[in-house]
C-alpha cells in the first residue's frame, strides 16, 4: 500500500502561498521592461488557464445559461484585477501596490457597518493611504496609486462574484473556465500595447513559472489550508501579504521603502486584521488575491 505524501500543515501552507504569490509578482515585475505589464499579465493568466484546464478538465456540456453568465463575469473581474494590478506595480513599489489593493476587500468587509469599532479600521486604512499620498513631490506615481486602488475594487467584485458562483458551480471548474475568460480580456490589451511581439520561445519557462507560482501552487495550498482552519484565521494570515510584498520587493527588486511607506503598509495590515477579527463574515479569503 502506497503511503500518502504528507500534507503541509495549514498555517505554513498559507504562508508558503503568500510567499509564492509575492515572489512571482517580483519575477513578473522583473520582465516588465521587456514585455510590459499587460503582456506579462497575459502570459501569467494564459498559462494558468492552460494548467488549470488540464488539471481540472471542466465539462462544458452540462453548464446552463446562469452558470455561463456567472463564470464569464467572474473571469472578467479576475482578468481586470490582474492586469490593472500589474499596470500599477509597473509604476509604484510592489509593497505599496499590494497594500493599496487590499483597500478593496477591506471596504467590502466594512460596507454597511455602523459599529464604532469598524470606523477605527477605516481610519487606519485612510491614514495609511494619506501617508503615501503624493501631497508633495515624494516620487510616487499618482496613476500607479489609482490603478492599485482600482485593482482593489475589482478584487472586491471578484470576491462577491466568487461567493455567488461557489453556490452554483464546483470551485475548480469555475476557476478554470474563469481563467479562460480572463485570458480573453487580457490578451487583446497585450496585443494592443505592441510589446507582446518581444515574446521569445525562451520566455516559455518564465511564463510557466509565473503560472505555477502565482496561481496553481498557491490555489492548491490555500484550498488545502481552508479545509483545516476557519476562514477568519485564513483571512488574518492573508492580511500579511503587504508585508510579504515589501520583503519580496526589497530582496528581488531592491525596492526600498521610506519610513512613512513602511508605516502605511503596517497601518493597512492592522486595519485588515482588525476588520477580519470584528466582522462576522470574512471576505478576504481568495485564491487569486
Amino acid at each position: 500500500m502506497k503511503k500518502k505524501f504528507p500534507e503541509i500543515p495549514a498555517v505554513p501552507a498559507v504562508l508558503l502561498s503568500i510567499i509564492s504569490v509575492q515572489g512571482s509578482a517580483s519575477i513578473a515585475k522583473g520582465i516588465f521592461p521587456v514585455l510590459g505589464a499587460a503582456s506579462t499579465s497575459s502570459l501569467r493568466i494564459g498559462f494558468s488557464a492552460i494548467i488549470l484546464c488540464l488539471f481540472n478538465r471542466p465539462n462544458l456540456k452540462d453548464m446552463d445559461r446562469a452558470q455561463w453568465k456567472a463564470v464569464s463575469l467572474y473571469g472578467l473581474a479576475l482578468g481586470a484585477m490582474n492586469v490593472i494590478f500589474y499596470m500599477a506595480i509597473a509604476r509604484i513599489p510592489l509593497a505599496l501596490g499590494v497594500a493599496l489593493e487590499f483597500i478593496g476587500p477591506l471596504a467590502l468587509a466594512l460596507a454597511g457597518s455602523k459599529r464604532m469599532v469598524d470606523f477605527i479600521w477605516v481610519l487606519l486604512a485612510a491614514a495609511g493611504i494619506a501617508l503615501i499620498a503624493p501631497w508633495s513631490n515624494n516620487g510616487l506615481d499618482v496613476i500607479g496609486m489609482l490603478l492599485a486602488l482600482l485593482a482593489g475594487a475589482f478584487w472586491a467584485g471578484y470576491i462577491v462574484l466568487g461567493g455567488r458562483i461557489s453556490k452554483i458551480m464546483d470551485g475548480g471548474k469555475a476557476v478554470s473556465i474563469g481563467m479562460v475568460f480572463a485570458t480573453a480580456l487580457v490578451l487583446p490589451i497585450a496585443i494592443g500595447d505592441g510589446l507582446l511581439t518581444n515574446f521569445k520561445p525562451s520566455m516559455l519557462a518564465t511564463g510557466l513559472v509565473l503560472a505555477l507560482f502565482s496561481s496553481a501552487i498557491p490555489f492548491t495550498l490555500e484550498m488545502q489550508a481552508l479545509r483545516k482552519i476557519p476562514a477568519k484565521t485564513f483571512s488574518i494570515l492573508m492580511s500579511l501579504e503587504p508585508a510579504a510584498a515589501a520583503f519580496s520587493g526589497l530582496i528581488f527588486l531592491h525596492e526600498f521603502l521610506s519610513l512613512f511607506e513602511w508605516l502605511a503598509v503596517v497601518l493597512i495590515i492592522i486595519a485588515s486584521v482588525g476588520s477580519t477579527l470584528t466582522t462576522k463574515n470574512s471576505v478576504h479569503a481568495s485564491p487569486e488575491s
